[in-house]
């Protein structure tokens, strides 16, 4: 299984970027995916999550400013981001709990980041 983040790159404060992840390989099924960020020097955090039915979490830091959506066909997983701050930036991780056989449980997967900088 492959996880592989597209969307990341430089902007100023206030703008927008939109973050895709696409899962690839013996998939049976995904649970929750969802998007993690590591900024130089601090743990790896939360930023959003959404089930497979659909229902999301966010950090209080994005809340009203990130949108994460999913595409449960195309095994893809979405992070619309706006109105971004310097704070912002970081690598962002994709994360999603994958079943690859009925006889296996979900195991959780990582994207190799992309990296998010916003400039003030």
């Amino acid at each position: 299984v492959q996880l592989v983040e597209s969307g990341g790159g430089l902007v100023q404060a206030g703008g927008s970027l939109r973050l895709s992840c696409a899962a690839s390989g013996i998939i049976v099924s995904i649970d929750t995916m969802g998007w993690y960020r590591q900024a130089p020097g601090k743990q790896r955090e939360l930023v959003a999550t959404i089930t497979s039915g659909g229902s999301t979490n966010y950090a209080d830091s994005v809340k009203g400013r990130f949108t994460i959506s999913r595409d449960n066909a195309e095994n893809t997983v979405y992070l619309q981001m706006n109105s971004l701050k310097p704070e912002d930036t970081a690598v962002y991780y994709c994360n999603a709990h994958i079943r690859r056989s009925y006889y296996r449980s979900w195991a959780p997967y990582w994207g190799q980041g992309t990296q998010v900088t916003v400039s003030s």
